[in-house]
C-alpha cells in the first residue's frame, strides 16, 4: 500500500518558544517511536507556531499515526488527509 500525506496538528502550550535543545529532543524522541513503527510512517517535517506544530507525514492510515501519537507522547489533536497540492506552478 502507498503512504498517504497527513498534516497532524498538535496542540502543545508554547512550542513557539522552545529552545533549540527542546525541539532537537522532541524530535530524536519522534524519530525513535518512528523508527519502533517501521516503514508505515515517515515524518516529512513540521512547522512551528506558538502553541501548535503543524507536521507533515507519509502514514499508511491516521491509525498509525495515532500510534505515534500516543507512544511518542506528542498529541495528535488534528489529522487531515492530504487530497491535492498546489503551488505556483500549478497557474501555468
Amino acid at each position: 500500500m502507498a503512504l498517504q500525506k497527513f498534516i497532524i496538528e498538535r496542540e502543545i502550550p508554547e512550542v513557539g518558544t522552545f529552545e533549540r535543545n527542546q525541539l532537537r529532543e522532541a524530535a530524536a524522541k519522534s524519530n525513535e517511536v518512528l523508527e519502533e513503527l517501521g516503514t508505515d510512517i515517515q515524518w516529512v517535517e513540521s512547522y512551528v507556531a506558538d502553541n501548535k506544530t503543524f507536521c507533515v507525514y507519509l502514514a499508511k492510515d491516521e491509525d498509525i499515526i495515532r500510534k505515534h501519537a500516543e507512544i511518542s507522547g506528542f498529541p495528535a489533536t488534528k489529522i487531515t488527509a492530504v487530497k491535492k497540492m498546489i503551488d505556483p506552478t500549478t497557474a501555468a
